[in-house]
This record gives structure tokens, sequence and C-alpha cells, in this order.
């Protein structure tokens, strides 16, 4: 058998609703209630940071209800008053609508039932005579209230010389920052250890830059009579983020891409990253998402589709009448009586090392990805149904981690980290499959965790959310429950499943593995499978001697240190993101070729490719 590289998970950075992802702050926010008195100081002194607060003790109160899901905050725009052009056909009715106007508004096309007479140097006198169709500005209330927003106050474009870049691309820079800082190791050693070419970088949104800075603006700009800028069509596309982490934050001239497939994104993206590490192209892979869909026009197109959690759905749940407000932090409630998704932000990367990189840099096992499996749903009656292909995925996950960690080790230390969307179709499609699927490997109470509960859905980044929180339950031995919801819907199926809506104790040591489900409009179905830091770590000592073993974990020692060092930094808030403009761009001068390698910069790249298809040689 081939010996095929591990890809460990060595490091971890981002932000939602609950705050920063490294060193497990956001998940401490959503299990919150469960933290030692001590854990919830230094959680609420990291929100503090990022909120702009001077201390995050004093203000707790505030702090917890402006974080996780809550109330559309007037940051993103007025859910009370949003923006709108109300048509306003008119008919002059056989007399003339007539109205002064300067000339500088004037069209350049004037319309055949206009009569224009100048009236002074700047102004015009316009008659209008028969039909004529305007659109006034108006405002209109939303139906959608909630949404897991970052945490109020926190502006990722204000640590950084944003220049008016998509809220996205302002995460991503954040991100990928945390998660370098999370690492413990310079970059620059990371660079100096591995070949230019073999550092792998896949992130994206699934849906791109759609705010007012991006796309958004793009497409709005000429119906509100404004210019596009050069800056809104560049910007908008959805590998984006890959772009801004390569040329901004880690100056990456390895591989590179994104690969889109709806709310599953961050796990596609991560199968290549786990391919690149298995098969050798790559030694470092940089793994990601970023979603910014927190807009009236995004939220509009899912709304019309009935996805989203109205004011009047939560109101029929709860038994309130008309002008009642009902609670918007428990707008999302997976596998209970819900009425539709939360919609949310988030930027999450992940970091992987192949397993002897790990070793020889002393980097933290947080623990490790091994597959992504994608299978399409197949004929489907509409393109938002759901299909039978996660069936595929979620057996092939499990077949997968059986083949690690054998029989025993698959029924029981095992965790489902489930899509678990909000909506009525998910909560009785998902748990189905997650039933069967725990009954066909003989799994008895596998415990299901949703923690969109807590932070919403961020479409492409969502399975990154559902990584940050394995990693908290791994470390800090809390499963989250289900704490929005007041029971288990009757048509969830729970035979072999195990819900709670209380957070619970577990045993990190005794934990095994976690499968991570998504799926995403079209029939994009990815599963991935992770090994818990406690069955990475007894597969290390399998396969490195005890020097080496040694060796890595006197290395690892000051790894921890300046991991330490970092959160503590950015508690105090002295750290700003990475970001990199206008810094050691390389040109045509810098490189130097022939046919054994290319130099770029001083690093070689070998060109000794082998042809694969040696067996069909021919003179």
């Amino acid at each position: 058998m081939v010996r095929q590289r591990l890809p460990v998970i060595v490091g971890f950075g981002g932000v939602n609703a609950a705050g920063r992802a490294s060193n497990h702050h956001a998940f401490a926010r959503t299990t919150f209630s469960a933290q030692s008195s001590a854990a919830q100081g230094r959680t609420l002194e990291s929100l503090a940071t990022l909120m702009g607060l001077a201390s995050g003790v004093e203000n707790e109160a505030y702090i917890l209800d402006h974080t996780l899901v809550r109330r559309i905050e007037k940051s993103h725009f007025d859910v009370d008053g949003v923006r709108w052009n109300q048509r306003l056909p008119t008919h002059s009715n056989g007399q003339p609508v007539n109205f002064d106007l300067e000339r500088k508004y004037m069209p350049d096309d004037i319309p055949a039932q206009w009569v224009v007479e100048g009236t002074s140097v700047t102004h015009v006198n316009v008659r209008i005579t028969g039909e004529q169709e305007f659109l006034l500005p108006t405002h209109r209330e939303f139906e959608i209230k909630a949404a897991g927003q970052l945490p109020t106050g926190f502006d990722p474009g204000k640590l950084y010389p944003s220049r008016n870049h998509p809220r996205g691309l302002q995460m991503t820079v954040f991100a990928a920052s945390d998660a370098l800082g999370s690492l413990g190791i310079d970059w620059s050693l990371v660079s100096d250890y591995v070949p230019v070419d073999q550092i792998s970088v896949y992130a994206g949104s699934a849906m791109g830059q759609l705010d007012g800075a991006g796309a958004g603006g793009m497409i709005k700009s000429r119906y509100n009579g404004q210019r596009v800028t050069s800056k809104h069509c560049p910007l908008s596309f959805a590998e984006m983020p890959a772009d801004f982490i390569n040329a901004y934050v880690l100056g990456s001239l390895g591989a590179t891409g994104a690969s889109l497939g709806a709310c599953a994104s961050f796990l596609y993206n991560l199968r290549h990253g786990i391919d690149d590490i298995r098969s050798g192209r790559a030694r470092v892979a940089f793994v990601g998402s970023a979603e910014a869909p927190i807009t009236p026009e995004v939220m509009e197109g899912y709304a019309a589709m009935g996805a989203l959690a109205t004011v009047k759905g939560l109101r029929k749940l709860d038994g309130l009448h008309a002008g009642e407000t009902p609670d918007l932090q428990r707008a999302c409630r997976p596998f209970a009586e819900n009425c539709g998704f939360t919609i949310a932000e988030s930027a999450q990367m992940v970091v992987l090392f192949d397993d002897e990189l790990a070793m020889g840099l002393g980097a933290t096992v947080y623990g490790a990805a091994t597959d992504v499996f994608v299978n399409a749903d197949g004929h489907k009656k509409s393109i938002s149904g759901p299909g039978v292909g996660n069936y595929i995925t979620m057996a092939k996950a499990l077949a997968a981690i059986r083949g690690i960690v054998g029989e025993k080790g698959i029924r029981r230390g095992g965790l489902a980290q489930a899509h678990g969307t909000g909506t009525p179709q998910n909560r009785v499609t998902e748990s189905k499959i997650l039933s069967r699927s725990a009954a066909a490997f003989g799994i008895e109470d596998w415990p299901v965790v949703a923690p969109k509960c807590f932070l919403g859905h961020s479409i492409g980044s969502a399975a990154g959310d559902q990584i940050n929180n394995t990693l908290g339950i791994w470390e800090q031995g809390i499963l989250p429950g289900i704490i929005t919801i007041d029971k288990i819907a009757d048509d969830v199926s729970q035979q072999c499943l195990s819900f709670s809506r209380a957070h619970r104790e577990c045993d990190p040591q005794d934990q095994q593995y976690a499968v991570i489900n998504s799926k995403g409009f079209g029939g994009n179905n990815a599963t991935a499978t992770l090994l818990s830091p406690a069955v990475t770590r007894r597969m290390l000592r399998a396969r490195y001697s005890d020097r080496e073993w040694v060796a890595w974990q006197r290395a690892n020692e000051a790894v921890l240190e300046r991991q330490q060092a970092y959160d503590d930094e950015m508690i105090a808030g002295t750290i700003d993101p990475v970001y990199r403009f206008d810094n050691g761009v390389l040109g045509d001068e810098d490189v130097e070729l022939d046919a054994q390698y290319v130099s770029v910069g001083g690093q070689r790249v070998k060109l000794d490719a082998e042809s694969p298809f040696a067996d069909m040689k021919f003179d």
C-alpha cells in the first residue's frame, strides 16, 4: 500500500456572529453558559476588543445581546424602512403634467411625449401629455428581521487600508490573518521550509461579493443614476477571497482557486486541499470561505423562495398576535417546528500541513481532515428541493472513518455536525439521512450538533462554522445544545440519534471523529471526515519514532507559547491584520528558467515530472 501524507489541521481563524474563531473564542461564545467563570471572562474581553468596548466583564449583558443571531442592525440596513423604488404610472388626464427641472438632470434621450422649454440658463420647464412612468424613492418594512451578524461595532475594513473593498473581502483579510496568527509559527519559516509551488490556497464565496462595493453596486449603479467604479467588477468575483489571500496576505505562488457548490462550497474547497496534501502536490493548504449576504437584495431573493424565517412565521410558531415581537435571537430552530433559515455572514479559514511538516515544525495538532465526499442529487423535481445524493456522501464518509478507527471506533466517540438549517424540509430529510446512516453502521445515540441555531446560515462559509465548532468541542469537552428550540419536531427521525437542547459534557480523549454535513441548492451534497486530536496523535505515534515524537513535543512547547502570546495580543487589540499591498511584487527580472528548474524570487521549482502513463509508451 502506498503511504499517503496525512492532512493535519494546524491552524484556524475567522470571524462570525460569535466573534473571533482562533483559540476557540467563537465556540466559547456559543457555549457561554457552560464555560467556567474564567473562560467567560476571557471570551467577553475578546469580544469587547472586536466591538470597541473598554471592558468585557462590565459590558457582559450588552455583548451577549449584540452577538450571535439577533435583530438586523442599521449598520447593515433598516429593516423597518428599506429603501425601495415604487413604480408610479401617471396619466395627464387632459391636463399636462408640468414641472421645472435643472438642465443637468435632463435625459440625453428626451421622450417623445415631453415638451421642453427653457426658462433660464440653468432650468427648463417640462410638460408631459399622455402616460409617463416614474420610479418614486420610498421605504417599506422588511419581512425578515433577524440575521447572524458580526458582533456589533466590529468593522473589519477599519483595521487595514481597505480601499472600498467589499465586506466579504474585508472579512477574508481578517480571517486569513487570524489563521496565520493561530499557527504559532512564523510564516517566513514555513515559506523557507516548503517549496514555493507546494502551498495551495482554495477559498471563495458561494455568491460572490454582492454588496454595494462589489457586484451589487455594479448592477445597481445605472438604475440609481450613479457611475460604475473601476473596482465594482473585478472585486465581485467568487474566487476573490483566494486571490486576496495570495496577493495581500501570504504572497503565495502555489495552486489556487475556488470550487463552488452553494452551501457546500467550503467543503468543496476543503476537498481540494486534502487531495493536494494526500497526493503530495502540496505540503500546506489554506482553505476557506467568506460570505457577506446580509443585504436587502440578497435576502429578498431567498425570501421570495420562502426559504427565510419571517416575523410572521415566527409569530405563528410562538402563538403571538399581530404586532407582538418574537424573540429574534431564537429565529433559527434546527430540527424543531420552524419556518425557515436565518441568513448570516462569516469568514472561516483552516490551515492544513502534511504530517511530516507538522512534526518537523512542532505544529499544534487540532485534528486531521482525511476526506470530503461530494455527490449530486440526480434528477430533481425542483432545483432547491432535497434529493438522495446526501445518502451517498454520508455513507462514504462513515465507511472511510470505519476504515481508519475500526468498527468499535465508529460506534463510540463520534459526532454528526448537521447542516441543520432550520427549515421544515431540512429537519425531515437530513434527520432521516443521519438516522438511517447511523443505523446502517451500528451507531447508537449519535450526538447531533447544529451550530446554525447560534450563528445562522452563512451559505458558502457554513461548513467552516461547523468545523470551527467541532474543534472547540474536541478542545473544551462541550457538546453544544440546540438551545433555541422547545422540543424536537414530531416529524424528525430520532432513531440512533441523540439530540439535546442543553449543552452536554464529553471527554475529549474519548472523541474519535466527526462528520461535517453540508447540503447546497441545486443538489450539491458534501460530507467531510475529521479525526479528533486524540486519534490523530495516536496515528502520528504509529508513524514516527520515539525520538521524533519527543522532538515534536519540544518544538511544540515554543509554538504553544507563541499561540498564547498571539491570543493575548489580539485581546489587547495590539495586532492589525496582515495586509501587504504592493509589497514584494515580482517581475520578469525575478524569474530564471531552464528545462530543469524555474526560479522565482530565488526560490527554485523543479521541473522533473515523469509521465504518469509510462505503461503506454510508444516509439
